[in-house]
């Protein structure tokens, strides 16, 4: 029962001792999701079955088309464990019953490999993956208080970093398993991880602050004039940071597809073309301390870096970053093979576009969310994941003709992204200006805890 547990953080200018546990577990889950996540267009494409055993695979239109419906339904159901979580059972709860179901969708992908299995296994894995995710970052903000705010910022550049060496670690693992020993590995390890993750999480219970659900306050607070007001200021910026994610998210698939046809040898060693994303988390672990500690503050010595200015700077990151992608397809549809190099490149300058836009809005949408509806706040910010991922989906299915071609073929297609991306930039820069917010944080107990400072 959650009455068992400390339900508001103690006055303390420390590190609240739950982190290190939420920190882990998350690490793990990450792992889990961007191993399964960085095989799945290629195994659409190259080992997918059916029934019989026989072959069935996917086009490559397919393919990045049912994976971005894929990547959209994870960022649409936060939404429901935002209601779970906020307004039955609390954080913790909602996190380890969804995990529960989040194994079990890696089990099905590792067994059944027809896209019966795909389906029910990605199914599974969207309800669990999705169901958590507001609630493990708000449950990461919910052990802080007014006494040890100012070290937000930093646990969560430290959650942000975490989730990026699981991901690391696991896009180079799982295409090596893929190719080396067959989807059944590739697809179980993850599964593994993810166990390891819901053990770590549940091992911290006792550490933790746990917030009991808002019930009817939550509800109350929701539809009030205050969380009316939160949500559709929030819900404005999220609709800029959507095509953000549009683009951003074909790193793991039209990127990947791109790869195939560049010179991928690095140091005397083929990279294979999945593998290379694995330049997206290592470039955040090595960008989030670089910006926080030299980019920033020398920035704001002739430029005052609020939230708002840092998600602006990031959407025009993201231009350039798409920009390469596309001067690459023009020299691989004249018969031209580019080194890898360049994408790496792109990477770069898109992992920058990354620290600037995702960290902001992760802490932006908890200090701006109402103390009910954490959670639910984190849901619309995730939304704005899924929005950008099923503008890209509907792109790829609307595209396709009957003859197996495409209406955006080659560079066109990254043209038309970079172009709606310059678009959406110059559009965020006006209407931020107007935006007027409110911080709000967890009040602490009334004194410390025994034995606690």
């Amino acid at each position: 029962m959650v009455n068992k547990y400390r339900s508001a953080p103690w006055p303390s200018i420390q590190t609240p001792p739950g982190i290190p546990f939420i920190i882990g577990n998350e690490g793990a889950e990450r792992f889990s999701f961007y191993g399964m996540r960085a095989i799945l267009v290629v195994f659409m494409t190259q080992y997918l079955m059916d029934a019989s055993g026989e072959l069935a695979l996917m086009s490559e239109e397919q393919a990045k088309g049912w994976f971005h419906l894929f990547v959209s339904a994870v960022y649409v159901l936060p939404l429901l464990g935002a209601l779970l979580s906020d307004g039955l059972l609390g954080k913790y709860r909602t996190i380890i019953v969804l995990s529960i179901v989040y194994c079990f969708g890696h089990l099905v992908l590792a067994i059944d490999h027809t896209r019966l299995g795909l389906a029910i296994g990605l199914a599974l894995i969207a309800i669990g993956s999705g169901g958590i995710k507001p609630c493990v970052s708000a449950h990461v903000g919910d052990q802080f208080g007014p006494s040890n705010q100012h070290l937000l910022s930093k646990i969560f550049g430290w959650f942000y970093f975490s989730i990026n060496f699981g991901a690391f670690l696991s896009i180079l693992a799982t295409p090596w398993l893929m190719e080396v020993y067959g989807p059944s590995l590739a697809f179980g390890v993850p599964g593994v991880l993810m166990l390891i993750a819901t053990l770590v999480f549940w091992s911290g219970r006792y550490r933790f602050v746990h917030i009991p659900p808002g019930g009817k306050r939550f509800i109350k607070e929701a539809l009030s004039g205050v969380g009316l007001k939160a949500l559709g200021r929030l819900s404005l910026i999220y609709v800029f940071v959507a095509m953000f994610w549009a683009l951003f998210d074909q790193t793991a698939s039209a990127w990947v597809l791109q790869a195939q046809h560049m010179d991928r040898e690095i140091l005397g060693i083929e990279i294979l073309p999945a593998q290379i994303q694995a330049a997206n988390p290592l470039l955040v672990m090595l960008l989030i301390p670089l910006f926080s500690y030299v980019i920033y503050p020398y920035i704001n010595r002739f430029y005052t870096l609020n939230e708002l200015r840092k998600i602006a700077i990031g959407l025009f990151l993201t231009v350039a970053a798409f920009a390469i992608p596309t001067g690459l397809q023009i020299t691989i549809d004249s018969g031209g093979t580019p080194h890898i190099a360049w994408q790496l490149l792109a990477y770069l300058v898109l992992t920058s576009a990354e620290v600037m836009v995702s960290i902001t809005c992760l802490e932006f949408s908890y200090t701006q969310a109402p103390k009910t509806m954490k959670s639910f706040v984190m849901a619309f910010f995730m939304m704005s994941v899924a929005a950008g991922n099923l503008f890209t989906s509907a792109v790829n299915f609307l595209i396709q003709n009957d003859d197996g071609s495409s209406k955006l073929a080659g560079a066109e297609y990254y043209w038309f992204f970079t172009l709606m991306m310059l678009f959406t930039a110059v559009l965020f820069t006006l209407v931020a200006r107007f935006y007027r917010g409110q911080t709000y944080i967890h009040e602490e107990l009334p004194e410390a805890m025994p034995g606690r400072d």
